[in-house]
């Protein structure tokens, strides 16, 4: 049963044109652009220093963007209350939409990691390790987060709100500009978010081979803990 609720899941969501647009086309797109423009003031060979940013957007856009609105419209369209109506236990469900989650971020980081690979891209391999754990607690941290807003806010504020933090934290969230070259308060703010954490803590990995220090992983796991525990009281079926 999870499987085929996890495949049914999947597949949904790789045939949605906006979903795509936003978990592959976009980061590829900003991905080729900021390895081959100086747009940014960046180290040689620029790719390097661009493709853990735009992992972590991978996982942003998946676990929290694509998430929170596709559970807004399914609870507006009655969706959700519907399938938790069948025999389908509600555990399984959420089990499911976590599944085919981590299916899309998967195929996201493949995808990413070859053309990246085709631009020079060549990561430290002692870092590896500590990336699939990072790329793991950014799907637990995110993934929370973004059930708990499309479970409990209207589908049109969801999409609202769900694009706008998405902008933000591209541009301020350390995604796209390490928190070395945000401004003294923003970085700051900006380390304690589940973005910027994930970000650093994938450059440390993938760019210097190093593990990523307990900062990153700790808020990682406060946002997944935190944003789990709210999401259990307060997400709606309706």
């Amino acid at each position: 049963m999870l499987l085929a609720q996890a495949g049914t899941e999947t597949r949904l969501a790789l045939r949605h044109g906006e979903q795509v647009l936003l978990t592959l086309l976009i980061p590829i797109v900003l991905l080729v652009g900021l390895s081959l423009l100086p747009i940014l003031s960046l180290p040689e060979p620029r790719v390097n220093s661009v493709t853990p940013g735009i992992l972590a957007l991978a996982v942003m856009s998946t676990a929290f963007t694509s998430q929170a609105i596709t559970l807004g419209f399914d609870r507006r369209y009655g969706v959700i209350r519907r399938l938790a109506a069948t025999a389908l236990p509600r555990w399984l469900l959420v089990a499911g939409r976590m599944a085919a989650m981590l299916a899309v971020v998967v195929v996201q980081v493949v995808v990413l990691s070859v053309v990246a690979a085709f631009l020079g891209w060549r990561p430290a391999a002692a870092g590896l390790g500590w990336a699939v754990l990072l790329v793991l607690l950014g799907c637990a941290a995110f993934g929370a987060l973004g059930v708990l807003l499309g479970g409990t806010l209207r589908s049109d504020i969801v999409l609202a709100v769900a694009n706008v933090v998405w902008f933000v934290l591209l541009l301020g969230g350390g995604i796209v500009i390490p928190l070395a070259d945000l401004p003294s308060g923003l970085a700051a703010v900006a380390g304690l978010l589940p973005s910027g954490a994930l970000a650093e803590g994938l450059r440390a990995a993938l760019v210097d081979g190093a593990a990523p220090g307990p900062g990153p992983v700790l808020v990682l796991l406060a946002w997944a803990v935190v944003g789990a525990g709210v999401a259990v009281r307060t997400v709606r079926l309706r």
